[in-house]
């Protein structure tokens, strides 16, 4: 049997996988629900996920999973909108007139910005097309000075330098350029004349969880179980404990998945991860009236929160029963911030007042409800050097053999988390366990 501790979309991908490949696998869950940070909120209509998500064109394998269980028709592209709030205005960000229009960044920042974004260096005025095909080559280079020197200072300052602050807070000047390039590469295709290509499944993604559960069998997955113990003794995997808080258990493995946060991966094997993560407070807000007419809008002011979300100038609400649903988060770096600390009132008096200061015309009593969801390690602090601190999928040197690890401290979460990037660490982790099996079959029909 295959143990996957973790019943998040990469342990549910791995499991998926490992089936496929003929494997007897057992899913352990620690909480009560499955899904992690893709779990979801009731509505009037289809359910919303807890935190914000949807596809670029470049994840291309979780597209692939979703045809797989028969749900490839329902993955759908629309135009996600952006745009900058600065000043008290609304400036979008989508199509080429409007971004040359943006009042805050020069005709040449807006001409260095789109160099870069189209993967053309422009230093010493000679384009150069291959400059940024390594990403290593700047993991060291701090993200401010990289920003500089390739574009100019006031595309730092006046465009990189807010998101940067709303993304890590005061981590920023922590942050490598090896990121920001990745983070361009990341994103996806452009309709020329509207904006950006995103994706999104129809009925939620929390539909696709579903199928991946029916496809790995619910009898075959256990939630409210914490495992507590990997012996690994001989220097190789041999079984595996948990607990549901009245019984233990445990079971003969021939390998084990771990997929979840690395401080699991330590607690079970001593396995220690540099990687420093953020937390979030993210919180969807349900109205009668729609806010503002783009998906994402980005907050250079003064505020509570980085960016503001509103789901259904993306997805329709009428998939909602008509409510109009915004996302409003803040990253937090440490527990001793007053917004990690605050309860569901609180936050909830947080965001509207700041949305009020924001938006005068904004009416709270035209607010349904608010729900709040807090997670301490909801993404990395993608530092100068952090390809270096990047758990491998396969744990047999440093761990023991068949130990392999697929939680978001793995590369396919890297240059940012995504629930492709945990399918992917997911089917990184089966195949490789399937490999060892066949070598060890292998191995096993030479000695006979």
């Amino acid at each position: 049997m295959i143990g996957v501790v973790g019943g998040g979309i990469a342990g549910l991908s791995a499991a998926y996988r490992l089936q496929q490949q003929g494997h007897e696998v057992r899913v352990f869950e620690a909480s009560d629900d499955l899904g992690g940070l893709a779990a979801v909120y009731e509505t009037a209509g289809d359910p919303i996920e807890k935190f914000y998500h949807h596809l670029s064109k470049s994840e291309e394998t979780i597209v692939e999973l979703a045809e797989e269980l028969g749900l490839g028709r329902d993955v759908e592209w629309r135009i996600g909108k952006n745009a900058y709030y600065v000043d008290g205005v609304v400036h979008p960000m989508d199509k080429p007139w409007e971004i040359l229009a943006y009042p805050h960044l020069s005709l040449y920042d807006t001409f260095r910005l789109g160099m870069l974004v189209l993967d053309v260096d422009m230093r010493g005025g000679i384009p150069s097309f291959d400059s940024y095909e390594r990403l290593e080559d700047y993991e060291d280079v701090p993200i401010e000075q990289f920003v500089v020197e390739h574009t100019t200072r006031g595309v730092y300052e006046n465009f990189f330098e807010p998101l940067l602050d709303a993304k890590f807070g005061d981590r920023k000047d922590d942050v490598s350029a090896a990121w920001l390039l990745g983070r361009v590469k990341f994103r996806g295709e452009r309709d020329i004349l509207n904006g950006e290509i995103l994706g999104y499944l129809d009925g939620g993604f929390g539909r696709l969880l579903d199928a991946l559960v029916e496809a790995v069998g619910r009898e075959n997955i256990e939630t409210g179980t914490r495992v507590t113990d990997l012996d690994t003794s001989g220097r190789e995997v041999a079984s595996l404990t948990a607990t549901d808080g009245e019984e233990t258990t445990t079971h003969d493995v021939d390998s084990v998945v771990v997929a979840t946060m690395p401080d699991v991966l330590e607690d079970l094997t001593g396995y220690a991860c540099d990687i420093d993560f953020q937390g979030t407070v993210c919180s969807v807000i349900s109205m009668e009236e729609s806010l503002f007419d783009t998906y994402w809008l980005n907050i250079a002011d003064e505020a509570p929160f980085g960016a503001l979300i509103e789901h259904t100038n993306f997805v329709p609400a009428e998939r909602y029963g008509g409510e109009h649903l915004l996302y409003v988060a803040r990253y937090v770096q440490s527990p001793e911030e007053d917004i990690w600390q605050q309860d569901d009132d609180g936050v909830r008096e947080t965001w509207l007042s700041g949305i009020e200061d924001l938006f005068p015309e904004f009416d709270r009593d035209a607010v349904n409800w608010v729900k709040t969801a807090r997670n301490p390690r909801t993404a990395p602090v993608y530092e100068r050097g952090y390809l270096d601190m990047v758990i491998p999928y396969d744990l047999g040197e440093a761990v023991a053999e068949g130990v392999y690890y697929a939680g978001m401290a793995s590369k396919a979460q890297y240059p940012e988390r995504s629930l492709n990037g945990g399918v992917v660490a997911g089917y990184e982790c089966a195949d490789r366990v399937a490999h060892r099996a066949t070598k060890r079959a292998g191995s096993e029909a030479t000695r006979e």
